[in-house]
């Protein structure tokens, strides 16, 4: 397991603590039931989600409420505007709806091809 950072106000000096996304395509969420139900693309964009949500995968192994809390945290700035423009950042509102006692998803790092 990766040690935990500790998160600060910013997401970009937070982002400077997570390990880098080099080697990942992509990110898939899975439910339960072991359904997809989300995909993160490793592109301009969502680079910090996809950094994020591979922290918490090697952090905590699994996205549950603990994880969701302290990637809420990672997300710093990202978090308040999400809580104020829902649908506006979707893998916050993600966090969200786990912290606030929704089903753990399962998180899978799909390798780049090299």
């Amino acid at each position: 397991m990766l040690a935990m950072i500790q998160p600060g106000a910013s997401f970009k000096d937070n982002l400077q603590q997570l390990p880098p996304i080099g080697g990942v395509s992509r990110l898939d969420l899975a439910d339960p039931q072991g359904t997809v139900v989300a995909s993160i693309e490793n592109q301009p964009g969502k680079q910090g989600s996809v950094a994020v949500y591979q922290y918490l995968k090697q952090a905590f192994g699994t996205l549950d409420a603990a994880a969701a809390h302290h990637g809420l945290a990672v997300f710093a700035e990202h978090t308040a505007d999400a809580r104020s423009r829902p649908g506006a950042h979707p893998n916050v509102d993600r966090l969200l709806e786990i912290a606030a006692g929704g089903d753990p998803l399962r998180i899978e790092v799909i390798a780049a091809d090299n």
